[in-house]
């Protein structure tokens, strides 16, 4: 191997540098046992309130109390009876069947039976296309 000379390098040599580690990065449990070994510092810090609920559960009785102490009676109004047998009566003055009166009114026939049983919620519209269709004042003082 004569005439070959030492080999030189005619490159720099390329150092690469890790970016300092984020705060999440610093609790999570790989990071903290890696600092552990090399040696660095460590800081541990105790929440005062940690694994408690007592914020979210210091005011929840008392206020579900107060809300239902609050809270009025939650039923819909019902047809009163006077305007049910008025409704029945009418219809059977003028010899309607449930369905042809609802036809009339332009309702499905459902309507007329909740309306004659009592389970309707009283609409005011339907009210008044009654007593127009059956020719009888259903509401207010006769």
């Amino acid at each position: 191997m004569a005439g070959v000379g030492p080999l030189t390098q005619d490159w720099e040599p390329v150092v690469l540098r890790k970016k300092a580690p984020s705060a999440a990065a610093k609790k999570d449990e790989k990071a903290v046992n890696a600092a552990r070994r090399s040696g660095a510092e460590i800081e541990t810090v105790r929440k005062s309130n940690a694994g408690t609920n007592k914020a979210a559960s210091s005011g929840t009785s008392l206020n579900t109390r107060k809300l239902d102490d609050e809270t009025e009676n939650l039923s819909h109004d019902k047809v009163p009876l006077e305007l049910k047998k008025n409704i029945m009566q009418a219809r059977t003055d003028k010899k309607l069947t449930q369905a042809q009166l609802a036809q009339l009114i332009n309702e499905k026939p459902q309507i007329i039976q909740e309306y004659e049983s009592g389970k309707a919620i009283p609409n005011q519209q339907i009210i008044g296309k009654l007593e127009r269709v059956l020719g009888v004042k259903l509401r207010g003082k006769k």
